[in-house]
């Protein structure tokens, strides 16, 4: 591999997102991802597709690190993890006036971390899915 250039793990497969999620073990996190699904795939007007192993995501979007190397990655997309639901949402995670109507969760570097999706609030939750691929289109170009 030539030097600056990173081997990107998380790329986009021909795996089927709905039979990942049959294999999820909470029926509850089964539920939820099937209403993520239904959401995101509303939102962006694209289908799921899996990245990586474990990520559900939603058109995509090319990046450009420092260095120029660059790479692409899901718009918007999610996992259903053992602790709890990820939601990969970039930017838009740190609007503080829409994430404080979201409810119970928890956020990270353009991740949202909630445990169920009864945890939080449906309204301000599209909300910040649409103002986050509305975001990264726009950033994109």
């Amino acid at each position: 591999m030539a030097a600056g250039k990173r081997k990107i793990k998380t790329v986009a497969n021909a795996e089927d997102p709905l039979a990942f999620i049959s294999t999820v073990k909470s029926e509850i996190k089964r539920n939820d991802s099937r209403e993520l699904v239904a959401m995101m795939q509303d939102v962006t007007g694209e289908p799921p597709r899996m990245w990586g192993p474990s990520i559900i995501g939603f058109g995509s979007y090319r990046y450009r690190y420092a260095n120029g190397d660059t790479g692409e990655m899901c718009l918007i997309g999610f996992s259903p993890r053992s602790s709890g639901l990820v939601l990969y949402l970039g930017p838009a995670i740190d609007d503080a006036k829409l994430t404080a109507k979201l409810g119970k969760h928890k956020t990270g570097k353009g991740c949202l971390y909630v445990n169920k999706l009864d945890d939080v609030d449906r309204t301000a939750l599209r909300r910040l899915i649409e103002q986050s691929v509305a975001l990264r289109k726009r950033a994109s170009g």
